[in-house]
């Protein structure tokens, strides 16, 4: 890494010493150049259109957010707002910090600008010397940015310098910002938290119908998901090998994330043993030995920010013992119950209440019965759910999630819209069943104690059911080891 010398952390530039800028001036070849459409582009100017549409005669403000720090002057890797990549379909490394998209009301709808910062100038001007004295956002320093030409022509919206944007929001318009991404704009309009949980309702339910374009995006990032499960499969033995075999199961598959997307849709959780009994365990600093599951759960978000979000729970060994299969079978027979409950106008809790009345029956028939209680009629009503004493203790958490931009997409939506709503075609979601018996749990027989298993697939609604997204990866027991052995 470069020596940082006599400067503090974070120092954005400015005036240098004209024997420092002296080097830089001049001598510099024309690189601007003609960029194509983004393939996602027109799609966000649809998006944009019906966001004008629900809110005439407002301002419209939508930050990408900045950088955050991560240690002294180091940032972490910059990935925007959701709501602004889905109105912008802005990607990967191109996007840039600071930026603010702002749909202004005219007499017939909005017009679309983004205020962005332009590429860092050669000319010696008085921004001349970020390009190479502003740690930050200095070309020297970070690589180049595109021209507001070329941002125009990629996104297919107006473009404007990032200075501009404190002029662009005075005036006596009523206005609604996504708040707490961008200080200059929090500063500038007043808090209006009425209006501005309206707005964000808004961005998050036009989020719940994928696109095809969209849908596009998310078999190839559920694709590069699936991707590396194989990977990971493969290496499965180097990693019983090593002290901490869960941390060379991660960077396994984060390679993948970034070989083929712009990262991780979250952060891995590569759970081996007892871990797997750890709904978020993202430590992975234990072994993977002979004889345990390995929970894999993980996701690929791709360049265009849509991410994969898919789980696996492999014997580490390549074959499952006896308790851990019959665990497994349980799991999977639930999660294939919430799968044939997947179909549009089904209600969206229909895919839960199929995969525990299943997980629920299962463990009565296993004499797991807390407080005495007795698992319900199987001929209950669809979509009835039970008693969740029954199973809470064993598995804590829903069945599944919408997935889209984030790994848990739309959470801001309306419940009658979202989680007491219907399924609709084009909806995108998971179906995770899962099993965890706490390795100090007495009410369990000791033979079950710190088994977890969880099985995750993701789906698109269709008109007339589902369609599984991550079908390139084995379920049920048998086909998991002929799989494993087949590596």
């Amino acid at each position: 890494m470069s020596h940082r010398d006599q400067h503090g952390p974070h120092d954005d530039g400015g005036a240098v010493p004209a024997v420092v800028a002296d080097p830089f001036r001049g001598g510099w070849a024309d690189t601007r150049t003609r960029l194509p459409p983004l393939s996602g582009a027109a799609c966000a100017a649809k998006r944009r259109s019906a966001l004008s549409e629900r809110f005439p005669g407002e301002r419209i403000v939508v930050p990408s957010g900045g950088l955050k720090v991560r240690s002294n002057d180091f940032d972490y890797t910059f990935r925007p707002h959701s709501a602004f990549v889905h109105l912008t379909a802005e990607q990967g490394t191109r996007a840039v910090p600071d930026s603010v998209l702002v749909l202004e009301p005219t007499g017939s709808g909005h017009s679309a600008i983004l205020f962005t910062r332009p590429r860092s100038p050669r000319d010696g001007g008085p921004d001349g010397a970020e390009f190479h004295s502003d740690r930050r956002h200095g070309e020297f320093w970070t690589g180049r940015r595109r021209t507001l030409a070329e941002t125009e022509q990629a996104l297919g919206v107006e473009a404007a310098a990032r200075d501009g944007l404190e002029r662009a929001l005075t005036g006596d318009v009523p206005t609604r910002v996504v708040r707490g991404e961008d200080p200059l704009v929090d500063a500038l309009v007043p808090p209006s938290p009425g209006a501005e949980a309206e707005l964000m309702t808004f961005l998050a339910e036009s989020r719940l119908v994928k696109d095809e374009w969209e849908i596009d995006q998310l078999r190839a990032a559920v694709g590069a998901t699936v991707a590396g499960f194989h990977d990971v499969a493969g290496e499965l033995p180097h990693a019983m090998r090593l002290a901490r075999g869960e941390r060379w199961i991660e960077g396994t598959f984060n390679r993948r994330a970034r070989l083929e997307g712009h990262g991780l849709g979250f952060e891995t959780i590569a759970a081996a043993g007892a871990h797997a009994c750890v709904l978020h365990w993202m430590r992975n600093d234990g072994p993977v030995r002979e004889g345990d599951l390995l929970l894999l759960d993980a996701g690929v978000e791709v360049d265009s920010f849509y991410t994969g979000d898919v789980t696996r729970t492999l014997p580490a060994g390549g074959r499952f013992t006896d308790v851990q299969r019959r665990v497994h079978d349980l799991v999977f027979a639930a999660q294939s119950a919430g799968i044939a409950a997947l179909r549009p106008g089904a209600r969206y809790g229909d895919f839960h209440a199929a995969a525990m009345r299943v997980i629920a029956e299962g463990l009565d028939s296993w004499g797991l019965r807390p407080a005495g209680r007795t698992a319900p009629d199987s001929g209950s009503g669809s979509g009835s759910f039970p008693d969740p004493d029954l199973y809470r203790r064993y598995t804590v958490c829903g069945s599944g999630h919408m997935l889209g931009l984030d790994c848990h997409d739309c959470a801001g939506v309306r419940g009658g819209t979202y989680m007491d709503g219907v399924l609709e075609a084009g909806h995108v979601l998971t179906v995770e069943p899962g099993l965890y018996f706490q390795p100090d749990d007495l009410t369990v027989p000791e033979e079950l104690r710190g088994i977890g298993v969880r099985i995750e697939d993701d789906f698109v609604i269709t008109a007339d059911g589902a369609l599984s997204l991550s079908a390139g990866l084995p379920r049920g027991a048998d086909e998991t080891e002929a799989w494993m052995a087949s590596l």
